[in-house]
């Protein structure tokens, strides 16, 4: 313990810092804070080398652990609630979301694992599925800072951007709430976005999102294959055993607990704040580890990438809802 105390602390000290910067400024929200913060830190100052194992047990293991603690708030009853209609919205925007980080990542020739991040983050839940995916597939920390800054970049522009553009389309409040839930790719931002056109479209916009934000677990089990299967097929010695992701087995273990209904509201409600805490002290870690040089470097790429795969996520929603007529 003793060995990571030290960056331990920095990381709750920054995690601190952003949840109460969090708090005044909901819509860039305490993850975002907390990722600059510890990109500043790092990149202005000399962090001791004693700073980081902590640091690195917060970004790994802490990590792992707020995605657990995040089961907890996600009710499989109120998933079930939305029913099959906003399922194929999903389905087709995920699908929609890898195909175009892969092509366009490809023509760009961005590294695998940040177009597997980048498209993750989009399909999902952006920080969050980014978090999941990124100890599977191995991604280093300028990988993870790059990626996360890149999506949360976009739900930034999406809160002020879609209920414009949804009034201008005159959409419905189901219609709005489902093309947030399924387009936007942080929680924070689609409740944001989804309240500020209605209290209906808040309300619809919230579970579609919780129910696209389970598939995280099948998405990252998925990717695990994949991983197990290159590593063989390069002759590397690999165990489905030390691959397989277990946080989002007991992930899936907390969300079923939680529907069960023995939980306390208390319990759940302090739950889903230390996991956004923990999450907040992973992402300042990140940023502690991740050399802004090499990001600058190679940062309009995964931005361009970003807004592309974005883009045909919000076109295809909205292409669904029309062909099924739940505009």
């Amino acid at each position: 313990m003793k060995k990571i105390s030290k960056g331990l602390f920095l990381s709750i000290t920054i995690a601190l810092i952003a949840t109460f910067l969090g708090n005044f400024f909901p819509i860039i929200g305490s993850a975002v804070f907390a990722i600059i913060l510890g990109l500043t830190i790092n990149n202005t100052l000399r962090i001791p080398a004693d700073f980081q194992p902590g640091i690195k047990f917060s970004s790994k293991k802490i990590l792992q652990a707020s995605i657990v603690l995040l089961g907890f708030s996600l009710s499989i009853q109120d998933i079930k609630s939305t029913g099959l209609s906003s399922l194929s919205v999903t389905i087709v925007t995920i699908a929609v979301a890898f195909i175009s980080a892969l092509l366009i990542g490809k023509w760009l020739k961005i590294p695998t694992n940040t177009k597997v991040l980048v498209g993750v983050g989009t399909a999902i839940c952006g920080g969050s599925a980014i978090a999941a995916v990124s100890p599977i597939i191995e991604a280093d920390d300028d990988e993870i800072a790059l990626s996360i800054s890149t999506i949360f970049l976009f739900n930034i522009v999406a809160v002020f951007l879609f209920p414009f553009l949804g009034h201008l389309m005159n959409l419905s409040d189901a219609g709005f709430g489902l093309w947030a839930g399924t387009a936007i790719n942080d929680t924070s931002s689609v409740v944001a976005a989804g309240y500020s056109y209605s209290e209906a479209a808040g309300d619809y916009a919230t579970i579609v999102k919780l129910t696209r934000a389970t598939l995280i677990i099948p998405i990252s089990l998925i990717i695990a294959g994949i991983q197990v299967y290159k590593k063989r097929r390069l002759a590397e010695k690999v165990s489905l055993k030390q691959i397989f992701p277990w946080f989002i087995l007991w992930f899936l273990v907390a969300s079923l607990i939680s529907s069960s209904g023995i939980l306390p509201e208390t319990f759940i409600a302090i739950a889903k704040w230390l996991s956004r805490f923990m999450i907040a002290m992973a992402l300042g870690s990140i940023g502690l580890s991740a050399n802004l040089r090499a990001l600058l470097k190679t940062g309009k790429k995964p931005v361009l990438l970003g807004l592309a795969t974005w883009f045909f996520v919000a076109v295809s929603s909205l292409l669904v809802q029309f062909f099924q007529g739940q505009l």
